[in-house]
């Protein structure tokens, strides 16, 4: 029996990839499975995962014939999967040794449907610790109570799909699953639907990631098109938050979370290529008028000043869009 599957997607990360690989070897198990998904790079990458299905225990290796982005590859890699476990890695990050037996070890004796861990960024070589947005550690709560408040950075936040692990169940039930074809942000709808969906969870603070940042192929590093996904991420986090049983309560969550990530884009505007910077300006206005306008309203009055003035300026723009198109 497969006691946990790890799906790792790999793209054009040959220069990172062998500390990846290594550190999934310091891992391995018997009863582990490590699912290696080639989204069709073009950098050599392929022939290091082929190797590594000889030289790593529990290696499986699939790929893709033409890219397909990160929600996809993890898909296929969910797909395969055999393990009543699941977790994820970046094919750019690496893990401390036994990170896996230890974090499954925590997880079965809590007995809940998911956990959430702490993780260490890297960016060069600086260290940072950083922590899930929610409280307690280990103490199994409600999912859907770490959405809240609305005000504050909570758990739906921090979305890094890499950063626990997932019972078999939710994987069966297609909360696990990522919305094919998204480029980017695709982890923000998966997050909101795990924490509305799953019955239980806990947070360990678990130190055995490694996030690597500043990868020069990385998309939060590229100003093209595929990072205006994140308005179809947020779309669906808004359509499904609506059809909630608790959406009053959810809604201005989900409403103020957009708004911050339109914000945070539209005011680095100048790392887009310009046709790129004209689309996010126009699917920004479009997206905050699609929006429910009295929870628009107050999310805009708490907001600070910087922020609403330049979301304000972009609603303006939809309103004097949609007059001219009605005239």
């Amino acid at each position: 029996m497969v006691k946990l599957s790890v799906v790792v997607p790999f793209h054009n990360v040959r220069a990172y990839a062998s500390d990846t690989l290594a550190s999934l070897r310091s891992n391995a198990r018997e009863d582990f499975e490590f699912i290696l998904v080639d989204d069709c790079s073009t950098d050599g990458t392929a022939e290091l995962l082929r190797r590594a299905r000889d030289d790593i225990e529990g290696v499986v290796v699939r790929r893709h014939e033409r890219n397909q982005g990160l929600a996809t590859a993890r898909n296929t890699g969910l797909d395969a999967a055999r393990g009543e476990y699941i977790a994820f890695l970046d094919g750019d990050d690496w893990l401390a040794p036994g990170h896996y037996t230890e974090l499954l070890a925590r997880t079965e004796a809590l007995g809940c449907s998911f956990v959430r861990t702490d993780h260490v960024q890297v960016d060069g070589v600086s260290r940072t610790v950083r922590r899930v947005p929610h409280g307690p550690r280990d103490v199994v709560g409600d999912p859907r109570a770490a959405i809240l408040p609305a005000t504050r950075t909570t758990s739906v936040d921090y979305a890094f799909a890499w950063a626990g692990l997932y019972h078999r169940d939710l994987l069966d039930r297609g909360l696990l699953r990522f919305t094919d074809g998204l480029r980017t942000a695709e982890d923000r709808p998966w997050i909101w639907r795990l924490h509305r969906e799953a019955e239980s969870f806990a947070v360990l603070g678990t130190l055995g990631h490694f996030y690597r940042r500043g990868v020069p192929t990385s998309l939060t590093r590229i100003g093209d098109e595929r990072q205006l996904d994140f308005i179809r991420a947020y779309d669906q986090v808004l359509s499904e938050t609506a059809a909630d049983r608790d959406a009053e309560k959810l809604l201005p969550k989900a409403v103020r979370t957009y708004c911050a990530v339109i914000s945070h884009h539209v005011g680095s505007v100048g790392k887009f290529e310009p046709p790129v910077a004209r689309t996010l300006k126009s699917l920004g206005a479009a997206a905050l008028g699609r929006m429910p306008r009295r929870l628009l309203d107050e999310c805009l009055e708490s907001m600070d000043p910087e922020r609403a003035a330049l979301l304000r300026g972009l609603r303006r723009r939809a309103t004097n869009t949609g007059e001219a198109a009605a005239a």
